[in-house]
C-alpha cells in the first residue's frame, strides 16, 4: 500500500467516508486494513450504516418477497441465463430496499437461490452478472420505469435537504438515521435514491444549514452579560502541569476545564466543589426557553461535542456555534451536578441511620438472646397470675418461666421497641452534629424540592424549616 493511499484512507476513517472506501476500492480489505489498525468488522458497520439488509429467510418470507410475478417475467425474457438472474435480482432487491445493490455482498443468498430456482438458472450464474456495467445501467432503468421511480434529478438535492432541515433535523441528527430517512424520502416520492457518497454530501450540507440557523437563533436569545460570563469560563489561569500528557502537552487550566471534572470521592470537599460548580453555571444567567423546540438527543450531541473540545478548540469557533456548544454544555452540566448532589444527599441520609443502627445493634447483641414462643409464655403467666391472684411474684411467676428468661424478653423488647429506635435516634443525632452538619446544610440550601403528592409535604415543610434554623440552637 502506497503512502498515498494510506494518508488517503487515514483521512477518511470517520463515517460516512469509511464506507465510501470499502465500495471504491475493492483492494482495501482485511490485511490493508489491518495495516491501518482498523477492524474489518467496523469497516462493514460502517459499510452498512445506510441499512442493513436482511440476509437469512424461511420459506414463507421468500415466497411473500421473492416471488416473480407473471408482469415481472416480461421484463426477463430474451436474454442471457446471467442477464436473466441478475435482472431478477436487481428487481426484487430494489422493491424491497427502495434502491439497487452496492455490491455482490448484500444481496442475500437465499433470495438468490430461490429466485435462480423459479427461473431454472444455477444459483452461480449470479457470479457472472456485473453489478455495475452498461448491460446493468440499462436494465436499472427498466426496472425503474416498471416500478414507476426516475432518477434521482439535481432539482430533487435541494428539495431533500429542504425536507431534512425542517422535517427531521430538528428532532435527530444522527448519521445512520439520517441515512435512512433519506430512503423513506426518496421511496414515498417514488424516487431512485442517489449514491452513498451524493446522499452524504446531501446530509451534510443540510446539517450545517440547520446548525448555523440553530445557533444564530440560540445566540441571539443569551444577554451580553452572559456570553462575557460563558467567554470567561475559557479564560486560561496558565498551565496544568499534573494534567500533562504523554508526550508533554499540557492542558490549560480554565473554569470550563473545571466544570468537566468529575467529582471524585465523596466527602466534605467534593460537596463543596460541586456546589462550587453549581454556582458558577447558574451566574451565567441561562434563559429558561433558551433550548425550547431543540431535542434533548440533539442536545446531548451538542453537550457531548463542548465536553471533547479542548478550550482552544472552542475559541476558534465563531460566536454563535462557541456560546451555544458551551450554553448546551452548561444546561445540561447543571442538571448532571443536581442529580449527583440528590444521589449524595441520599446517600449521605442512609449512610447516617445505617451507621447508628450498626453501631446500637453492635452494642445490644452481645447480650441480647432472642427469646422463643413469647405466646407461649404469656399464656402460662397469665395462668399462673389468675391462679394466685394474691400470691409473691417469686414464688408463683419465676417458677411458671424463670427470672432468666423474664430478664432476656425485656431486653429483647428493649432492642427492638421504642428505647432501640431512642438510642438510634440519639446516635443519628451525633454523627450529624460533628460530622455531617457541614455539608447536609450546604445541599439543602442548594437544592430545591416540590412534590404534588400530599403525603411528602410535611417533609418538604420540614426541609423548610431547617433552612430558616441551620444555625439555630434548634437543630444543635
Amino acid at each position: 500500500m502506497s503512502s498515498t493511499h494510506r494518508s488517503f484512507i487515514v483521512s477518511c476513517h470517520e463515517p460516512p467516508y469509511a464506507s465510501f472506501l470499502i465500495c471504491a476500492y475493492p483492494w482495501l480489505q482485511g490485511e490493508a486494513l489491518a495495516t491501518l489498525g482498523v477492524r474489518v468488522s467496523e469497516f462493514r458497520r460502517i459499510f452498512n450504516a445506510g441499512g442493513d439488509v436482511k440476509q437469512h429467510w424461511d420459506d414463507q418470507a421468500l415466497v411473500e418477497s421473492w416471488s416473480v410475478s407473471d408482469n415481472e417475467r416480461s421484463l426477463l425474457d430474451n436474454r442471457t441465463e446471467s442477464s436473466r438472474l441478475g435482472c431478477a435480482v436487481l428487481l426484487k432487491f430494489f422493491q424491497l430496499e427502495g434502491r439497487f445493490p452496492r455490491s455482490r455482498g448484500e444481496v442475500p443468498a437465499d433470495g438468490v437461490r430461490y429466485l435462480a430456482k423459479q427461473l431454472a438458472i444455477a444459483p452461480e450464474t449470479f457470479g457472472d452478472f456485473d453489478l455495475t456495467g452498461r448491460n446493468s445501467e440499462r436494465l436499472r432503468g427498466q426496472i425503474r420505469t416498471l416500478l414507476g421511480f426516475r432518477p434521482f434529478a439535481v432539482a430533487d438535492a435541494d428539495t431533500l435537504a429542504a425536507w431534512l432541515r425542517d422535517e427531521v433535523l430538528p428532532a435527530d441528527q444522527t448519521p445512520g438515521h439520517l441515512q435512512e430517512r433519506v430512503l423513506d424520502w426518496c421511496r414515498d416520492n417514488r424516487i431512485e435514491p442517489p449514491t452513498f457518497a451524493r446522499t452524504d454530501r446531501i446530509v451534510r450540507s443540510a446539517l450545517r444549514t440547520h446548525e448555523s440557523a440553530l445557533f444564530e437563533a440560540i445566540s441571539e436569545k443569551l444577554s451580553e452579560r452572559t456570553r462575557q460570563r460563558l467567554d470567561a469560563l475559557l479564560k486560561s489561569h496558565g498551565a496544568d502541569t499534573e494534567g500533562a500528557g504523554a508526550d508533554g502537552d499540557q492542558r490549560e487550566r480554565t473554569p470550563f476545564a473545571d466544570l468537566r471534572a468529575d467529582p471524585g470521592r465523596v466527602g466534605l470537599e467534593t460537596v463543596l466543589k460541586e456546589l462550587a460548580k453549581l454556582r458558577r453555571i447558574e451566574e451565567v444567567s441561562l434563559p429558561d426557553d433558551l433550548f425550547a423546540g431543540v431535542s434533548p438527543k440533539a442536545l446531548q450531541t451538542y453537550r457531548q461535542r463542548a465536553a471533547a473540545e479542548p478550550p482552544r478548540e472552542l475559541r476558534r469557533h465563531p460566536e454563535p456555534t462557541r456560546y451555544t456548544l458551551l450554553a448546551v454544555f452548561c444546561w445540561q452540566r447543571r442538571q448532571e451536578i443536581i442529580d449527583g448532589l440528590v444521589e449524595l444527599l441520599i446517600e449521605i441520609i442512609h449512610r447516617i441511620t445505617t451507621r447508628a443502627e450498626r453501631k446500637v445493634v453492635k452494642e445490644l447483641v452481645q447480650d441480647l438472646r432472642k427469646v422463643q414462643g413469647k405466646t407461649t409464655l404469656l399464656y402460662r403467666l397469665a395462668e399462673a397470675a389468675i391462679d394466685n391472684p394474691e400470691g409473691i411474684v417469686r414464688e408463683v411467676l419465676f417458677p411458671v418461666v424463670g427470672e432468666d428468661k423474664l430478664g432476656d424478653l425485656v431486653r429483647e423488647y428493649r432492642a427492638s421497641g421504642p428505647a432501640y429506635r431512642r438510642q438510634i435516634h440519639t446516635v443519628v443525632r451525633g454523627s450529624y452534629r460533628h460530622h455531617y452538619r457541614r455539608m447536609v446544610p450546604l445541599l439543602l440550601e442548594a437544592l430545591q424540592f416540590r412534590s404534588n403528592n400530599a403525603k411528602h409535604h410535611p417533609v418538604i415543610e420540614a426541609i423548610d424549616w431547617l433552612r430558616q434554623h441551620e444555625d439555630g440552637p434548634e437543630i444543635a
